[in-house]
């Protein structure tokens, strides 16, 4: 059973940038593609970032050019580098593999606001 615990979320004001981290137990991380989701309230949760297990990156058109997303295998960890932040892309942002694990982490909150 995959744990998945993200942070780095926090408050930011628009134009500004966040970095979050996502760590991972278990072996088959390695061979996950992985993805970064976000769920804003009253919204359903969506794909925003996907990276696979050869490092291909794929980005939803709304975050595309403004987000970032790498992977470090020797740590079990996938970051999702988040710039010229936007109040749209206010949500709580989950990490899963694509397609997701049954279980999920807490997410962490992402507020952009002045």
């Amino acid at each position: 059973q995959v744990q998945l615990v993200e942070s780095g979320g926090g408050l930011v004001q628009p134009g500004g940038s966040l970095r979050l981290s996502c760590a991972a137990s278990g072996s088959s991380f390695r061979f996950a593609d992985m993805g970064w989701y976000r769920q804003a309230p009253g919204e359903e949760r969506e794909l925003v970032a996907r990276i696979s297990a050869s490092r291909y990156t794929t980005y939803a058109d709304s975050v595309k050019g403004r987000f970032t997303i790498s992977r470090d295998n020797a740590k079990n960890t996938v970051y999702l580098q988040m710039n010229s932040l936007k109040a749209e892309d206010t949500a709580v942002y989950y990490c899963n593999r694509n397609p997701p694990w049954s279980d999920w982490g807490q997410g962490t909150q992402v507020t952009v606001s002045s």
